[in-house]
């Protein structure tokens, strides 16, 4: 039965992406008839809804619809609500909107909470057998955000009497509760990843698991594969291992204490942690020496800050801001990174079905066009078809740090990129200037990183020696898990894009009038972008430019330019804006030039 389910799904996922046959948005009811205003304004029109299909929908009600009948004769789309979400302004219903826009899951089958409520929260020592124990051996710190809930990593580094580093990278052994073939497995492999949008998480994983018996809680026995790294002063790892273990957190850290610790910042908190201050000093050495290491050989620094939105009890956005990261972030990806490489690389050269996470290097074609902006700049991109390296971006970022310019040529370069992926072959990680590159570090909420754990658990079971036919079968595994995985993060990445773009609009409703400086982050044929100190972003259109001039867009170098005053407008100018729009349901706010 739920292999059938499982089909079903897939194929609507194909209607879904192929022909839009459900569509989310408003409803409006007249008399005799009724029709939908498609959230999404890329539809085009608005969908005729007949009486006998409202369902019990009511006025300015979001809804969900599915197209029955396409234009004939230039007559209206028709469609049939088959869901209710609830009155647009109700709390809550905005996300919940983006949610069914993108056709995420929300609820669990029956039969995955039911196979997750049999899992023990509990580990018991005949599960600890032939797995190496590192409860009692040295301090085990995981390092999240404050208000993390899925600890899937956990990390510990100490110096060895030669000067070397040991950095010990625990990542939660989620295999070792999710066989394959089961119902939690078949759910996880439809939603691919964990979806984080705003204030609410649609977890690839059952609570049971992802809050439970997986998430490495500090005080708590926990069952992990482990990557045992010796590291030399230049950051590069002398020898590695990885092996089935069982560990007990020291203590849960958070990125705003453990930076504290390092720059003795903060008496209370060093006092808290005071004989642990030692261990996260070697990792600020270890984690600096790793970044070095990396910007030789060209890793992109891209510094493009996030934003941070904080919502009240209603849903309502009350605050919009750039997410505050500091060096205790960059201290995990640094190890992160590692372990990731260090995985990789060993099952590489195993000749393994694996999945990488690949970023090929861009189209020579998309950095000409990234060059013509720069020149006007003073830089440039120094590559050519036969050679293109990430040093030369790495080089371009570097020259830019703290200037005006930086956070718009970082976008800009960001742009160029191409997007990474899943594949079952390895093609290199452009971006971290990496040969060898994979995702191990969080089975909880991807699943590449939960195959792979499978995998490796089968090349520790047999001795690294298994046969052809399972191999054959892996490889097959790979490269469906890749395509399924690499599509579902794009939708959640689309999903969470919208929610943000949905409560910047929102915030920004009742700052009609206000005055901002800003930077000019786009141009474009019809008006320039302006991004604010907070990361919001909106459009002045050539009508809000203060003038009845007309604007000369010279596409090649992306600048404007007056008609009569000859005055240029080019991305990074810092510019001052009014607010003048802003609407949460097309997502959009206007600014004007003042």
């Amino acid at each position: 039965m739920y292999r059938l389910i499982i089909k079903k799904r897939e194929i609507m996922k194909k209607i879904d992406e192929n022909e839009k046959k459900i569509v989310v948005g408003i409803f409006q009811k007249s008399k005799n008839f009724g029709f939908v205003v498609p959230d999404d304004k890329k539809y085009g029109t608005d969908i005729f809804i007949s009486k006998s299909n409202w369902k019990n929908a009511r006025n300015n009600d979001k809804v969900v619809v599915k197209i029955i009948g396409y234009p004939k004769n230039k007559k209206s789309i028709e469609g049939k609500i088959i869901e209710v979400l609830g009155n647009k302004n109700s709390a809550g219903i905005d996300i919940l909107s983006i949610i069914k826009e993108f056709n995420l899951p929300i609820e669990f089958p029956i039969d995955v909470i039911e196979e997750a409520k049999q899992i023990s929260q509990e580990i018991n020592e005949n599960q600890t057998k032939n797995r190496k124990d590192f409860r009692n051996s040295y301090p085990i710190f995981t390092i999240d955000g404050e208000d993390a809930k899925d600890l899937d990593d956990a990390v510990s580094v100490r110096k060895t009497e030669n000067g070397t580093f040991l950095l010990d990278v625990h990542i939660a052994d989620v295999s070792n509760y999710v066989f394959s073939g089961s119902s939690i497995d078949r759910e996880a492999i439809y939603r691919g990843t964990s979806v984080y949008i705003l204030d609410r998480v649609i977890p690839m994983l059952p609570i049971e698991l992802s809050n439970g018996i997986c998430s490495l809680n500090a005080g708590k026995d926990r069952l992990a594969l482990s990557c045992i790294m010796e590291i030399n002063k230049e950051g590069k790892v002398i020898s590695s291992d990885v092996c089935k273990s069982v560990i007990k957190v020291t203590e849960r850290m958070n990125y705003h204490d453990v930076y504290k610790i390092i720059t003795e910042a903060d008496e209370s908190v060093l006092k808290k942690y005071e004989k642990y201050i030692s261990c996260f000093k070697d990792m600020e050495e270890l984690a600096l020496i790793l970044k070095k290491r990396r910007m030789k050989y060209g890793y992109l620094n891209l510094d493009i800050p996030e934003s941070k939105i904080t919502l009240d009890k209603n849903g309502r956005a009350i605050s919009v801001e750039k997410y505050d990261i500091n060096f205790a972030n960059e201290i995990i990806e640094q190890f992160m990174l590692t372990a990731n490489e260090t995985i990789a690389e060993k099952f590489y050269w195993l000749e393994s079905p694996f999945i990488y996470r690949v970023h090929e290097e861009p189209d020579i074609d998309k950095i000409k066009e990234t060059n013509r902006f720069l020149y006007n700049l003073g830089y440039k991109i120094k590559v050519n078809k036969d050679n293109i390296n990430p040093k030369a971006f790495a080089e371009v970022l570097d020259k830019i740090k703290g200037t005006e310019y930086e956070k718009v040529i970082s976008t800009i370069i960001l742009r160029t990129l191409k997007v990474a992926r899943y594949e079952a072959e390895n093609k290199g990680h452009f971006g971290i200037a990496s040969k060898f590159y994979c995702h191990f570090t969080s089975p909880i909420r991807r699943y590449p990183d939960l195959f792979i754990h499978r995998v490796i658990s089968r090349y520790l079971e047999e001795g690294y020696n298994i046969s052809d036919k399972e191999k054959e079968k892996l490889i097959k595994k790979a490269i469906k898990y890749s395509e399924s995985s690499s599509e579902m993060e794009r939708q959640a990445v689309k999903a969470e894009r919208e929610a943000e773009d949905l409560k910047k609009a929102e915030f920004m409703e009742d700052k009609i009038g206000n005055e901002y400086d800003g930077i000019i982050s786009s141009v474009t044929s019809f008006g320039m972008f302006v991004e604010l100190e907070s990361t919001i972003e909106g459009l002045i259109r050539f009508e809000n430019m203060g003038s009845n001039e007309y604007y000369i867009y010279d596409e090649e170098r992306k600048t404007l330019t007056g008609e009569k005053t000859n005055r240029v407008f080019k991305i990074g100018d810092k510019i001052r804006i009014r607010v003048i729009d802003a609407n949460k349901q097309l997502r959009k706010i206007n600014f004007e030039l003042i």
